[in-house]
């Protein structure tokens, strides 16, 4: 049974070369793959791909709306311990210099930060954290 039969090979092409997502691009590919007769266990071999998450892949191409089969569903994950008026506060005290804060530095390490936000918001974060946001918000500056 050909679990793509209600998907054409000419719609995956024209998703492929619309769509700017490489993981959606590699699921796009999978599929036209898998179409076109390549077995999943020698696209696992040649992406290094377990063959649950490939079949997991193909499974939804063939059941959802390609958009939405191609790129991963949201994850909400844990509600952020700041919210948004904190959270802009907060990169708006690190747009500025330490001492405009109250500390005795030059520049903002994530073990600083970390402080500040503790003394500001009663919040604790990981120094992981502190560093996924600082670069999130860098990124912006940009």
């Amino acid at each position: 049974m050909n679990k793509l039969a209600d998907v054409s090979t000419e719609v995956l092409r024209d998703e492929l070369a619309d769509v700017s997502d490489p993981k959606a691009a590699k699921r796009l590919m999978v599929a036209l793959a898998y179409d076109g007769g390549i077995s999943i266990s020698t696209q696992s071999e040649i992406y290094g791909i377990p063959e649950s998450t490939l079949y997991y892949w193909i499974d939804r191409v063939g059941t959802k709306s390609l958009k939405s089969a191609i790129h991963d569903d949201d994850r909400p994950g844990r509600p952020t311990k700041l919210d948004r008026e904190e959270r802009t506060a907060l990169r708006r005290d690190l747009m500025g210099e330490p001492t405009e804060s109250g500390y005795d530095a030059t520049d903002w390490s994530p073990e600083l930060v970390r402080r500040h936000i503790e003394d500001e918001y009663d919040v604790s974060y990981s120094l992981g954290h502190i560093r996924r946001l600082v670069r999130e918000w860098s990124v912006d500056r940009k």
